[in-house]
């Protein structure tokens, strides 16, 4: 019938690329959602690390003897004395500058404090990605800072 109405809704067509569209949307939220939580991450693994290490020193001063913080990069694991192993998740890792009579093997070493608060000093980061949070340890002080740096 020439002057009938057209029936009322979607083609095929039209319902496939909403469908797309929508795929095409969860999929850049889900990328961004993974970024940002990759992010959350490091930074929490960072500020434990900043803790571990301020804990070892307010160990040394408390005891009045020195105390270290040992890191194993190769193994992206560290300890704070009487605490247990972290270990870290495969997909992060770790790099230690520190002085070379705290080097302990090739990919391990560790930071120590003094009883008067000093430390031998170092610079731990913590990586993911391109995500990097460095953690900086005073030698003189022994006070422990941490910053993101910005790739």
């Amino acid at each position: 019938m020439p002057g009938a109405a057209r029936a009322a809704g979607f083609s095929l067509i039209e319902l496939v690329a909403v469908v797309a569209l929508i795929g095409i949307a969860l999929a850049v939220v889900s990328l961004s959602f993974s970024k940002s939580l990759g992010g959350a991450q490091v930074e929490a693994a960072s500020r434990d690390l900043v803790a571990a290490l301020r804990y070892t020193r307010g160990r040394a001063i408390v005891r009045g003897e020195q105390q270290a913080l040992d890191i194993d990069v190769a193994n992206n694991t560290y300890r704070a004395p009487d605490r247990p192993l972290v270990r870290l998740p495969k997909d992060m890792r770790l790099t230690l500058t520190t002085a070379e009579t705290e080097q302990t093997a090739a990919t391990s070493g560790r930071i120590r404090f003094f009883p008067d608060g000093a430390s031998t000093g170092g610079h731990i980061a913590v990586l993911l990605g391109r995500r990097e949070w460095r953690i900086n340890v005073n030698w003189l002080t022994g006070e422990v800072e941490r910053k993101e740096v910005r790739q």
